[in-house]
This record gives C-alpha cells, sequence and structure tokens, in this order.
C-alpha cells in the first residue's frame, strides 16, 4: 500500500465512477487523469466484474494505481458471468440502479476515514450520468455532484425529450407494423436545436409496444435526477452541437463540453498515468504495423464498438461486401460480436482477401484512426467512435444498431456532411457499393474535406490555453469541483 505525504491528504479528492461498460469507462477514465492532473487525489470506481476483465486483458499492474490515483470496486449485483462478454445493458441498468447505492456509500465511508484509508477525504463525485443513485451519496455528505453524460449532447437531448415521446404518444408504438408501416419515419418539429429529426433517428429504446419498457423509465428516471446535479460534463466540443447544446442549457445544471478528451489528453504529459488503460480486450499491435504499409487514405477501417452483436448470416454479409469491393480494410471482430455464436468466416473470404484485409480481435482505436492510412470507417455509430474519427478528420459508412446511436448517425449524415448510412437488414452489394464510394468517388472526396473542416475546430476547441473545451475544463474545477482550493497544473 502506498503511504500518503501530508500534501496529498490535503488534495480536493475526486471519486469517479462510470456506468460498467466499455464505452463509459474510456471517456470517464480519460477526465479522471485530467483531473489528477490538475491536483486531484482520484478514486475510480469499477465493479468486480470489469475488475477483472482489466485484469486479464491489460495485468495486475493496470489497476495498481498510483499514489493519489487509486482503483475500488464495488459489486454490479449480476450472477457472475464469461468475463470476455459485455453485460446485457438492459439488466445492467436495472442492477445498478437497484444494488449499487449501498456498496457505493459503504465506499465513501471507507474512504472518509482517513486514518485508515490513507487518502484524502472526499470532496467530489463525478459519475455516469447513467448511475444517478450516487447523488444520494453526494448530497448526504453535501458535496458537488457532477453527471458525465458520455452519448452525445444530441443523444443526451433526445432523451431528455423521452417524457414528452411518452407524454404526446409517440411511444409505446401501437403494435408491431409500426415498426414497418413508415410510422418511423415521422418528423419532430417541437425538439429546439433538432430541427427534421425523425422518429426513426431519436434513440431507439422508444421502438416498443411495452407501456412499460425499462429502459424508457430508466432513461426518464436519470434524466429527470440529472436536473439536481451541480454541473453536467459532455465529451464534445461547442462548435460541433452548438444548438443542441444551447438547448440543453435550457433544461439543466450548468453544462460543460469538454471533448474531445482524447485530444485535451495531449496536455497531460505523465508517464505514469498512460499505463493506467480502459481497455477491456487485450490490444493487437499489429494493427499499426500493418496500416504502415498500406497508401495514405486507402484503408477502410471497420469497427462496430464494444457492444453491438450481429448475427451470422450479417457477419457474412459485411463479410462479402467488404471483398467485393476491392479495397483494402481492417476489421475488428469481438470475440462476442455473434450472438450466441462463435464469429466464423468463410475459408473462401479469408483466402480471397489475405493480401488486403486485416482481422483483429481489438485494436487502439484513437490511433488507428489518425493513421495516415486510414481513409474511410465502417461504424456502429457509438459516440466515442464518431468523436475520434470526427476529430481524425475520417468520413464514415454508419451502421447504428442501437441506444442514441441512430441520432448520431443522423446527425453525421445530415447536419454535419460526413456521414452516409447502410441498411440495417446489410446486403453485401450495398456495403461494396458504399465503401468505394467513400474511399474512391466523388461524394466520399466531399466528405473527406467536411471531416478535415471538423477535425481542425476540434483541435483548436482543445487548444491550450484558449479553446472552448480547455477554457471549459478550467470553468468545471473552478467553479464547481473546487471552492477555495485552486490547484492549477493544466
Amino acid at each position: 500500500m502506498y503511504s500518503i505525504s501530508a500534501e496529498d491528504l490535503d488534495k480536493p479528492h475526486a471519486v469517479c465512477i462510470p456506468y460498467p461498460a466499455q464505452g463509459h469507462i474510456s471517456p470517464m477514465l480519460k477526465l479522471a487523469k485530467i483531473l489528477h492532473h490538475n491536483g486531484f487525489h482520484i478514486t475510480f470506481v469499477n465493479t468486480e466484474h470489469n475488475h477483472k476483465r482489466l485484469l486479464k486483458s491489460r495485468g495486475p499492474d493496470s489497476v495498481k494505481g498510483l499514489p493519489s490515483f487509486q482503483f475500488e470496486t464495488i459489486p454490479d449485483g449480476l450472477p457472475p458471468c464469461d468475463p470476455d462478454t459485455t453485460q446485457d445493458i438492459f439488466s445492467l441498468s436495472e442492477s445498478t440502479t437497484n444494488s449499487c447505492s449501498g456498496p457505493f456509500k459503504e465506499l465513501l465511508t471507507k474512504l472518509n476515514n482517513t486514518s485508515l484509508s490513507n487518502v484524502p477525504p472526499v470532496s467530489c463525485i463525478v459519475s455516469d450520468g447513467a448511475m444517478s443513485f450516487t447523488l444520494a451519496a453526494a448530497q448526504d455528505l453535501g458535496i458537488p455532484q457532477v453527471f458525465f453524460w458520455t452519448p452525445s449532447a444530441c443523444g443526451l437531448l433526445s432523451y431528455m425529450h423521452y417524457r414528452d415521446l411518452v407524454e404526446k404518444g409517440y411511444t409505446p408504438l401501437k403494435d408491431e407494423s409500426y415498426l414497418t408501416n413508415g410510422y418511423l419515419e415521422t418528423t419532430l418539429d417541437w425538439i429546439p436545436g433538432m430541427k427534421g429529426v425523425r422518429l426513426r433517428d431519436l434513440p431507439s429504446f422508444i421502438r416498443t409496444t411495452n407501456p412499460e419498457e425499462y429502459m424508457i423509465k430508466f432513461l426518464i428516471q436519470e434524466t429527470e435526477r440529472s436536473k439536481m446535479a451541480s454541473a453536467i460534463v459532455l465529451n464534445t466540443f461547442e462548435p460541433l452541437e452548438r444548438e443542441v447544446l444551447k438547448s440543453l442549457q435550457a433544461l439543466l445544471p450548468p453544462v460543460y463540453a469538454i471533448g474531445p478528451l482524447h485530444l485535451l489528453m495531449e496536455h497531460v504529459d505523465d508517464k505514469n498515468l498512460e499505463k493506467l488503460g480502459s481497455n477491456l480486450w487485450k490490444e493487437d499491435p499489429k494493427c499499426l504495423e500493418w496500416l504502415d504499409s498500406k497508401k495514405p487514405n486507402s484503408v477502410v477501417y471497420v469497427n462496430f464498438g464494444s457492444i453491438t452483436p450481429m448475427t451470422p448470416n450479417q457477419l457474412i454479409e459485411f463479410a462479402w461486401g467488404l471483398a467485393n469491393s476491392q479495397v483494402d480494410f481492417l476489421w475488428i471482430i469481438r470475440p462476442d460480436i455473434v450472438s450466441g455464436n462463435k464469429a466464423v468466416l468463410p475459408p473462401e473470404f479469408l483466402e480471397e482477401t489475405k493480401e488486403r484485409g486485416m482481422l483483429a480481435s481489438w485494436c487502439q482505436q484513437q490511433q488507428v484512426l489518425s493513421h495516415v492510412a486510414v481513409g474511410g470507417f465502417l461504424t456502429h455509430s457509438g459516440w466515442n467512435s464518431t468523436l475520434e474519427s470526427i476529430s481524425s478528420g475520417v468520413p464514415m459508412i454508419c451502421w447504428p444498431f442501437f441506444a442514441e446511436q441512430q441520432t448520431n448517425c443522423w446527425f453525421c449524415c445530415t447536419q454535419w456532411e460526413i456521414g452516409m448510412e447502410i441498411d440495417n437488414n446489410v446486403k453485401r452489394d450495398e456495403v461494396k457499393s458504399l465503401v468505394r464510394e467513400l474511399l474512391t468517388w466523388e461524394k466520399g472526396n466531399e466528405m473527406k474535406k467536411k471531416a478535415l473542416e471538423w477535425k481542425k475546430l476540434a483541435k483548436e476547441a482543445a487548444k491550450k490555453p484558449g479553446g472552448s473545451s480547455y477554457v471549459n475544463i478550467d470553468k468545471l474545477i473552478n467553479e464547481i469541483l473546487l471552492s477555495s482550493k485552486t490547484t492549477r497544473q493544466y
């Protein structure tokens, strides 16, 4: 156990607790590192399940922490399962809501017993917006509580209007036919900042006929509780979602756009923090070596994120679409990408593409997207992936699966002009056509120019000292997280 100095015991102490899924853990860890670099002691709270996954993928040193950056765990309330498998989001949301409050409060009590814990008293809580059970603990201690919503601002704004969608009768659907009869094409004109959005572009949980749909109730509950937080943090930047952010400011406590966090991390020059990683799957370093052998803008990168599943048939259609495009590709295929089955690709596909395709189970995505060889991204439109693609100037083919991925896709295709949507019922001919259009045709060139414009704006937002997101981090720390302490290193 580390021994904390008297100086360290006087530091502000932020407890950071992400929602226990890969796409939430990664941005929270980046924010925690930035706070640490600003003089905070950090306690980063994973669930026991994800703690085991980190140990398996990154080794025991990955969670040893530092004298002023430590890892703790709480149970998630779910039965044990395969450590290589992502837990069911519906079950996880219900379980964390019902099971985590008690263990979290016990952890805070342990941390605040400074003579035994050897850490400063907890001075603020930064929790995922979907972990609002933490609010009661912050209120009990009388300390600031910041909610970090890891979706896009447009995704959060959509969730903020879930109650309106229920009250106006848009959801639940009358019956299953409403999924296919054109009803989801209905355009909404009453959500400020999202003019022209269709029902099908809103987060997918509304596509239900069940009046007791848990995820709708859960998200209404979480967004309502967000109104009681000290502040809301979003991993986006002001020029990208300006109108949406303005709309959110009218509904919530102070909203701070502090992204792209991975660009702000470039100001954090601390070798000790670099070993603290968040990937729950082991990364394959050969991906970058393979890209080094390819020409600029010649490779389509394919990754459907940490949760999106697909059927065996969808896997085959994507495979032959990529093969028939005659374009070089780097395809990340998670161990659990095919629901209930092992991902098996035809030997004929592997033989045909062995000279121009690389398959891996996971990679360092930020480095891949910023590699000069990558000219396009076939993505599930998760927010981390979307923002990293925007920040790298890489246009996208969007295949949204669930939640606010649909909303991100709509903004990419219609508002930011850097994406093309692929039909959910994926067919190899459409995959082939869109991949070739993205990398070799005029529309792809136009999208690339637009993506490079957004890349420039993203870098400006993260620039030191006057970028909007850099300034907002400073405001978040000094206006919300600190009272009399004004430690400033970042």
